[in-house]
């Protein structure tokens, strides 16, 4: 089933995207937590579906959206073959007109959804119309697919054959034998190849990049983008210019996705950009895409599916949010199949694809898909690259659900870092729903609470949409040179679903065992941030960012058959200054760089012991001079992470005992700390908390709106100063913990 994708929430200012720190102006914030101001409510979806909408059916329902509901604003989206007006007529600009002048005299916002239908990019050839506007416009734009043909030849035979159609991006040959590679572009003469195979059997592989046939644009080539954003973005803003910065605050993209075009992807000017980027000719390499080439092929993949994911995430994603820049208003989207723990030909790189967005998403669907496993890595990129806001579309297509699953859904959410969820959904013909549940004020089932969710929702957004750190002691690699060097085009699962297991890829299952078994929390560290940002500073690793500055003491190795040298090397200082390393699994073999195995090896030998690449070698610990700690689990499990955990030179920032974890987050910023707990597991009543420092801190209750101290004990061990807190906190319960300020 598909997902439906909802919009971002409110910002209080567009300058800066967020409110200043939750140390605001103690009073004022005090009595904002009590009755949050309206630009702190959520902003569903609003789907204008199947049916012909009127102003006065907008305005109507915009209004009873605010006084029933407590919505503070809709993102608007266009949706089905019986919507009317007809899209991006001046029909549709004057309906959009009414519904913006309602929303500035009611003091809504509206995000700028930018599609009929999904996903972005064509302008109506999906869940819409079925007409592609962008492919009637702009053919050659859209979407490229690379394709490859194969001969076989044997010495002394003489090859000739017609080359398929298309843009030949390469075409080699390869010793099937030895895996010597000869490119052999140049002996095409008019779409044909001859050629006299020398000693050997050789197998002659033309790829050739043609256009897909799918009507959306070619997410790989920034003009696509461009011209994209001006039959969408461009055109709202030339109606309602006025409406930028204020009434119209963000836009939003949906589900864009390398997995199209068959999971094959491509652009014809790949290999001209691949070499003024990387300074050395692709195209003998390209047989990595589909086969093992030898001790190449890690590498050669990393480079390869590497530069395709930065181009997806600087021709699409950037152009639109250097758009929004221009414009006054922020960006927003998020990906299709999040949930894919290899996402090579999904997302292409579900970090970097976010680089470059104000406020990375995700969503949450039905469908037995489990994006709550994969809400750290989103978060995670959002503190990588120093973003504010996190958001999450959620509820889409998962039935009628119960109260508490909707309450527990967002605890999960808030404490893995996301701070804008957009509920999914509200629907113009409530008797039209595609996919429920139908979150409005005429729903039998929710109509009644949804004040009273919608107040807890805007309380949280109240305390943690702001620029306050994160902060956490343990960074995870996340292992993308290992998904990349892994990885092949036309594998066995589809490219739906990620086409090829990567059986090493651990990280996933480290992430939720700290998060939810040991009430640890964490960030996934891109390997990129790790190589060009961090240092090593004492036995910390320094992530010297503005808004989220990270320093970590603890650095996870999860599962790698494959990691950047300059990674390794990083990583390796660390440890010799001092740093805990913690491996969970397989110890890597392979650079993600051209002629480093061998250095590769030797590190890891340096930090794990001989024979890394041995399953069965023994776990262990081994020291640095300066007192560093290198381990590697026997197996990867609570008790021994715990363990592993608990030899780290510096104590835990949130510490529960076993068993009774529970999830949480922690913000600080000049004026104090900020801890959201919730308590998702039903075997607990609560727990007891040590936090690192002498806190004196307030109870927030998001439930209620009511404010008391909290009652703690503090105390020292080694010299340093803790507080320990007994939270008394009922199953899907949840509360903040604040830095108690002076009253007035």
């Amino acid at each position: 089933m598909k997902k439906w994708n909802c919009l971002p929430a409110l910002f209080c200012c567009l300058s800066m995207l967020v409110c200043p720190g939750f140390s605001r102006e103690p009073s004022r914030l005090r009595k904002e937590f009590s009755d949050p101001p309206q630009r702190f409510w959520p902003r569903p979806l609003w789907f204008w579906n199947n049916t012909r909408v009127t102003a006065e059916g907008a305005r109507e329902q915009m209004l009873q959206a605010r006084e029933k509901s407590r919505y503070g604003g809709f993102g608007i989206l266009p949706f089905g073959k019986r919507f009317a007006p007809p899209y991006l007529s001046e029909e549709y600009f004057a309906l959009y007109g009414a519904a913006l002048e309602q929303a500035k005299a009611l003091g809504l916002t509206l995000s700028l959804y930018d599609e009929y239908g999904f996903p972005s990019g064509s302008a109506g050839s999906r869940n819409s119309s079925d007409v592609s506007l962008f492919s009637q416009r702009w053919p050659d734009l859209t979407i490229k697919r690379l394709d490859k043909a194969e001969w076989q030849v044997q010495s002394p035979e003489r090859l000739r054959a017609d080359l398929p159609p298309g843009s030949l991006a390469a075409l080699v040959a390869m010793n099937t034998e030895t895996g010597a590679r000869l490119e052999l572009s140049d002996r095409v003469r008019q779409g044909r190849l001859e050629w006299q195979a020398p000693e050997g059997r050789w197998k002659v592989m033309a790829f050739v990049c043609v256009k897909d046939g799918d009507p959306i644009c070619d997410y790989l080539d920034p003009e696509a983008a461009d011209r994209f954003i001006e039959i969408t973005h461009q055109a709202y803003y030339e109606r309602f210019r006025d409406h930028f910065g204020t009434t119209i605050d963000s836009t939003f993209f949906d589900e864009p996705t390398l997995y199209r075009a068959q999971g094959r992807t491509w652009t014809d000017k790949f290999n001209e950009k691949f070499k003024a980027r990387h300074g050395f000719d692709p195209r003998p390499y390209y047989p990595a895409l589909w086969y093992d080439i030898g001790p190449d092929t890690q590498a050669a993949r990393n480079y390869l599916f590497g530069f395709r994911s930065e181009l997806y995430a600087t021709a699409f994603t950037r152009r639109i949010q250097d758009w929004c820049t221009a414009h006054g208003i922020t960006a927003t989207g998020h990906q299709d199949q999040e949930e894919v723990v290899n996402p090579v030909s999904v997302s292409g790189d579900l970090m970097k694809c976010f680089q470059y967005l104000d406020i990375p998403g995700i969503d949450k669907i039905g469908g037995d898909r489990p994006a709550e496993r994969f809400y750290k890595v989103v978060s995670s990129a959002a503190y990588n690259w120093d973003k504010a806001l996190v958001m999450s579309e959620t509820y889409g297509a998962m039935g009628d659900l119960p109260w508490d699953e909707i309450y527990t859904v967002a605890m999960e959410q808030y404490t893995k870092g996301i701070n804008q969820l957009i509920p999914h959904a509200v629907w113009y013909d409530d008797t039209r729903v595609t996919f429920k549940p139908e979150l409005s004020w005429r729903s039998p089932l929710y109509a009644e609470r949804l004040p009273e969710f919608n107040t807890y929702l805007a309380r949280l957004n109240l305390l943690l949409q702001n620029d306050a750190a994160h902060l956490a002691d343990i960074a995870v690699l996340y292992p993308i040179a290992t998904l990349q060097g892994s990885h092949s085009l036309d594998g066995p699962l589809g490219n739906y679903k990620g086409g090829v297991a990567v059986p090493e890829a651990d990280y996933v299952d480290v992430g939720e065992l700290l998060a939810t078994s040991l009430g640890r929390d964490y960030t996934f560290l891109h390997p990129e941030v790790l190589e060009q940002k961090c240092r090593v500073e004492g036995r910390q690793l320094v992530l010297p960012n503005r808004i989220h500055p990270g320093r970590f003491s603890v650095l996870v190795l999860p599962g790698h058959r494959t990691i950047g040298w300059n990674s390794l090397q990083k990583i390796r200082a660390f440890y010799e200054q001092g740093g805990c390393v913690i491996a969970t699994g397989q110890l890597p073999v392979r650079s993600a760089e051209f002629g480093h195995d061998r250095d590769v090896a030797e590190a890891v030998a340096a930090l794990f012991g001989d024979n890394p690449a041995t399953s069965a070698s023994p776990a262990g610990t081994r020291r640095s001079r300066r007192g560093g700690l290198a381990i590697r689990l026997k197996a990867l499990n609570a008790t021994n992470l715990r363990q592993a955990l608990d030899l780290a030179p510096s104590d835990a920032d949130v510490f529960f005992p076993p068993e009774t974890a529970l999830r949480y987050i922690h913000k600080v910023d000049g004026g104090g700390h900020l801890y959201f707990f919730a308590n998702l597991d039903p075997r607990l009543a609560g727990s007891i908390v040590t936090l690192r420092g002498r806190h004196k801190l307030e109870a927030w209750d998001p439930h209620s709106g009511r404010i008391r101290p909290a009652e703690s004990r503090h105390f020292q061990r080694k010299g340093a100063p803790f507080t320990e807190v007994r939270l008394s906190l009922p199953y899907r319960r949840s509360l903040f913990l604040k830095t108690a300020s002076p009253q007035p």
